[in-house]
């Protein structure tokens, strides 16, 4: 005898164990999803704009928006790391031959600090540049030894990245291809009114597209300035500290603060009062207005969020998620803001965003629909 609903309240049991094992299974590849995702709804555009030149012939579009998002963002990804690792290897071999800036910044800082400090450096023999020397030499032969018996893991790493990397774009070909059709086949899975689902779809992409290119353009410019400012200032590796910067950025109004800030401390001490004055004008200035104006421009203009929440989502979803967060955070942000104006009425069928009926169509009008 069957109890009146134990069959769909059974049924909707099964549904919940089945759909998070299926996430279980997709675990470790959760980031080659998520960025094949993104770049699927960035480039979307680009893939129609090719359709006007090629026609309707989906699986040679697909793959040519996929090659050019190879060309125009994983090639010059590749000639940045190359050059990062010459440069940290410049800066390696000057600490090693003893032609390195940093032992004579550290010794003297040192000459600028407190007694007490100065007393309790001197007890661990790190009061002079020979001393300093040796230790950062020890410590880079201890950091090589350490690479070279880890290579194993290091290879494992390498071997991983290169794997979901494939994954990715491999994705990312299907999701240009039959993105429409998928998108057709979770809005009608979706037991909501057509508005709410096609508003919270906009609102994702939306989102994903601002958070992405708003980060990356100011990390760009960041990374370019302050590795400028740091060649005049006459530091070693500008690049590597534009680098550096450039990923820091992530972080909003502080990132880039985290290395020019121990930079300019050690300009006063040392006594270069114009590197030292160069450095704080330069970075509170231009790169202020960099990520003041350029920024909320890019991201809070889309995102519809104030800069103060930006900021606080991108710090919990990195300290979550690790570095995918600088995305998946503001982006949880703006679906909850979304839902709760949805529910108290404020977006309603008559002010939220639609899908492109170009786009509804394409899905379709798919062989598979």
């Amino acid at each position: 005898m069957v109890v009146k609903g134990f069959s769909k309240g059974f049924f909707i049991a099964i549904l919940f164990i089945v759909t998070l094992a299926f996430f279980d299974v997709l675990r470790p590849y959760y980031s080659s999803v998520l960025w094949a995702v993104i770049l699927a709804v960035i480039f979307n555009p680009l893939k129609n704009r090719l359709k006007q030149y090629v026609g309707d012939r989906n699986g040679l579009v697909s793959f040519l928006t996929v090659m050019i998002i190879c060309l125009i963002v994983f090639t010059p990804l590749a000639i940045i790391t190359s050059s990062l690792a010459i440069e940290f290897n410049a800066v390696y071999t000057k600490l090693q031959g003893n032609d390195s800036q940093l032992p004579v910044m550290l010794t003297d800082t040192i000459h600028h600090l407190p007694r007490w400090a100065r007393h309790f450096l001197s007890e661990h023999n790190l009061d002079s540049t020979t001393e300093i020397q040796k230790k950062l030499s020890d410590v880079a032969l201890q950091g090589s030894q350490y690479l070279a018996g880890s290579v194993f893991v290091i290879g494992k790493s390498t071997f991983g990245f290169v794997v979901g990397f494939g994954i990715m774009l491999y994705i990312l070909f299907f999701l240009l291809k039959d993105g429409a059709y998928l998108v057709n086949l979770t809005l009608e899975a979706l037991p909501l009114s057509r508005h709410v689902k096609h508003h919270l779809f906009m609102k994702f992409a939306a989102v994903s597209r601002a958070t992405v290119k708003g980060t990356v353009v100011v990390a760009i410019v960041q990374g370019a300035l302050g590795g400028l400012a740091f060649y005049i200032a006459g530091l070693d590796g500008s690049l590597l500290w534009g680098a550096l910067m450039a990923f820091l950025s992530i972080i909003p109004a502080v990132g880039s603060a985290i290395i020019w800030v121990p930079a300019a401390i050690y300009f006063f001490a040392s006594g270069m009062l114009w590197q030292g004055i160069f450095i704080v004008v330069f970075f509170v200035v231009v790169i202020g207005i960099v990520d003041n104006v350029l920024r909320p421009l890019l991201v809070g203009k889309d995102t519809k969020m104030p800069d103060y929440l930006i900021l606080i989502t991108t710090l919990g979803g990195m300290e979550v998620y690790g570095i995918n967060g600088f995305v998946i955070g503001p982006l949880i942000a703006a679906l909850f803001i979304a839902c709760w104006n949805i529910l108290s009425g404020r977006d309603h069928q008559n002010n939220t965003d639609e899908i492109d009926e170009d786009f509804i169509e394409e899905g379709k009008n798919h062989p598979e629909a």
